[in-house]
């Protein structure tokens, strides 16, 4: 059986009494492309520390394609591409000079593939990277990690403050990367938009939390927009359900998010707790699940799934 490329077991992170991350368990199949995404400060940026060993766990333990993540080291790194927003990278060094310094580490570089990425990119500045747009220095981190074909690729934020064009050619290397030597992609952003396009998994993570993980197709199934319209001059009342996500009411119609509508019998459920009445279940998309879940108070939760 293939071993996962990334997994948790109760993964903790404390600083003092604050939990940066709270027994989080995670376990993501190889050759996939996972969006980890949720609202800023919900420990996104922790959890991809602690699988990339920038921080040790409080509790629990990550495996990094098979490895203990606490035991990362260069040989492991020589497999796995990581680009954080606020990455540093050596600013006196043009683009060019630097994919001549780091290529040596990498014995599975490959030129034809750092030619393609660098024409695809547009990356033709011959100055130093500290004098060059914040857009084009992430181009080249990016280079910098996806040209020796890493099994892992680990992006923290990697679209934040690029302008659209730029994002468009980032998203188009990375879903041009695999071609015959397919890699896992793990890449967090509170831009679901961007995620939309690149994703075939989601692990959203909440105030430390990991709510589910899962692939975008049984993620796209189990929630609805649930809207139940009253009879004129009847404004129908809210009924509490786990799982059930309510947005409101406007005149006769309310509105809730049903986070576990493929199971069975999800639609006779609704239909017991708002009999005679029209009842209407609409598909979300990505971005209106985020916020369905963003805006939940934080009493409120949704099934976990497995993974």
């Amino acid at each position: 059986m293939t071993k996962p490329a990334l997994k948790a077991v109760g993964l903790t992170k404390r600083y003092g009494r604050h939990h940066a991350l709270s027994d989080c368990t995670l376990d993501i199949p190889s050759g996939r492309v996972v969006g980890l995404v949720g609202p800023n400060g919900a420990g996104k940026t922790t959890t991809i520390k602690l699988l990339m060993n920038l921080i040790r766990p409080t509790h629990g333990r990550a495996f990094v394609m098979g490895a203990d993540s606490r035991r990362l080291g260069p040989r492991a790194f020589e497999r796995i591409g990581y680009v954080s927003e606020n990455q540093r990278l050596p600013g006196w060094l043009t683009p060019d000079q630097l994919l001549d310094y780091i290529r040596p580490f990498y014995p599975t570089w490959d030129e034809a593939l750092c030619r393609k990425l660098r024409a695809d990119l547009g990356l033709t500045a011959r100055t130093p990277l500290q004098s060059l747009s914040r857009g084009t220095r992430m181009k080249a981190a990016l280079l910098a990690s996806l040209a020796y074909r890493p099994e892992l690729v680990v992006l923290d934020e990697p679209f934040t403050g690029l302008d659209p064009l730029v994002r468009d050619e980032l998203i188009r290397a990375l879903l041009e990367l695999p071609g015959e030597h397919p890699c896992t992609v793990l890449v967090s952003s509170h831009d679901i938009e961007e995620i939309e396009r690149l994703a075939d998994w989601i692990a959203f993570i909440d105030r430390g939390r990991l709510v589910f993980a899962e692939p975008v197709p049984s993620l796209l199934s189990r929630f609805r927009l649930i809207e139940v319209t009253a009879p004129d001059g009847v404004t129908p009342t809210p009924v509490s359900a786990p799982g059930w996500l309510l947005q409101g009411t406007v005149g006769r119609i309310l509105r809730f998010v049903d986070t576990d509508h493929a199971s069975p019998g999800a639609m006779s459920r609704i239909t017991l707790a708002y009999p005679s009445v029209e009842i209407r279940a609409v598909p979300l998309s990505l971005r209106e699940i985020f916020v369905a879940l963003a805006r939940r108070p934080t009493s409120e939760g949704t099934p976990a799934v497995d993974s």
